[in-house]
């Protein structure tokens, strides 16, 4: 039986009056590739983010790597959160600091303040010399000493995946990761992380609303409308109707 990576069992989650997630179940093994679809406000991001240990679920239990979030004290819960390679959609990076200096700070949960702080202003060559072949793992080895903010988008989104895996995540989490790119940029961007978890061995989440690449690189779909699940399957077994329903789409022709 294939160990569990994340659960939501019965969760909920609201933001005042704006129900993101309703009554929720769901699980999720070590290492599937799991797409989440479904249209702008179905709670792609908010389900992200409780899988992440950012959030709290209102009602209902979430357990990450085997863990429930909420009975866990400030370090542990920075350890738990330390495995979790996460990608926000605005990749949160540093842009007056160099790509260097943003990789080591994906690994600052796992360090004290102080040693946090020796790795971000005089790095060992121990850590350059990591940071250097992730850099190259991810094609922009040449830029370890550029600022994140001469790079272009497609190199600061690389930079990103190499902070998380600096970290030595049992899993990426990726939110939007191709929302604001052209296709072929999109098109490198999952075959970069696709490729990465396989060779890693790890989970990757990513939520997205590109449906065709969607169904390319990820053996499940999980549909999301209003907070709820309304599929969770194959893409092959995804038809006009389950497109139209999570979409309302109507009598709008699908393209699958």
């Amino acid at each position: 039986m294939m160990e569990t990576v994340f659960e939501l069992s019965q969760a909920r989650k609201s933001f005042g009056a704006v129900h993101a997630l309703s009554s929720i179940d769901l699980q999720i093994a070590r290492g599937e590739r799991v797409a989440l679809i479904g249209a702008s406000g179905s709670g792609k991001t908010t389900l992200l983010r409780l899988f992440g240990a950012q959030l709290a679920p209102d009602r209902g239990e979430v357990r990450v790597l085997g863990c429930n979030p909420l009975v866990l004290g400030e370090r542990k819960l920075r350890e738990l959160r330390s495995r979790l390679g996460y990608l926000p959609q605005d990749l949160g990076l540093v842009p007056n600091l160099r790509v260097l200096q943003n990789v080591v700070a994906g690994r600052c949960g796992r360090r004290s303040i102080l040693g946090s702080l020796r790795d971000l202003i005089l790095p060992a060559v121990g850590v350059r010399r990591r940071i250097y072949e992730l850099l190259e793992r991810v094609g922009i080895a040449e830029k370890m000493y550029d600022r994140a903010d001469t790079l272009s988008g497609g190199q600061q989104q690389r930079v990103a995946v190499a902070r998380a895996l600096f970290q030595e995540p049992a899993v990426i989490l990726a939110d939007e990761p191709v929302s604001a790119v052209d296709p072929a940029r999109a098109r490198d961007v999952l075959e970069l992380l696709t490729r990465l978890s396989e060779e890693e061995g790890l989970t990757l989440l990513v939520s997205m609303h590109q449906l065709d690449l969607a169904r390319e690189f990820f053996p499940r779909l999980v549909g999301l409308k209003h907070g709820n699940v309304h599929f969770d399957g194959k893409p092959s077994e995804l038809g006009s109707e389950g497109l139209s329903a999570l979409f309302d789409l109507g009598d709008k022709a699908v393209v699958l």
